[in-house]
């Protein structure tokens, strides 16, 4: 059990790494949709990542429940974190 636990815990640092990756992208994003117009949530964007997530989760062998609720709870944070820069208004694009 205690290998499984290390194993499982270096698989836990290497996503918070991808996440802090990921956190870096969504905050240039943020500048760029400002320039744009584009306003923080894109409902469109959000449909077609979460539909893309749940397709690609699938495939890999991962319940696509379980990623998707993954998945919103990272973008609503990302796009709170990004609102506090854009505010509420902007296109959806």
């Amino acid at each position: 059990m205690a290998e499984l636990r290390a194993q499982i815990d270096a698989l836990d640092g290497a996503l918070l790494a991808l996440l802090a990756e990921r956190q870096a992208h969504v905050d240039r994003a943020a500048v760029l949709k400002r320039s744009e117009g584009i306003s923080a949530a894109a409902p469109g964007r959000v449909a077609e990542v979460l539909a893309r997530v749940r397709a690609r989760a699938d495939a890999a062998g991962l319940d696509p429940g379980i990623a998707e609720a993954m998945w919103r709870v990272m973008i609503e944070g990302f796009i709170a974190r990004e609102e506090q820069v854009l505010g509420k208004d902007g296109t959806d694009a």
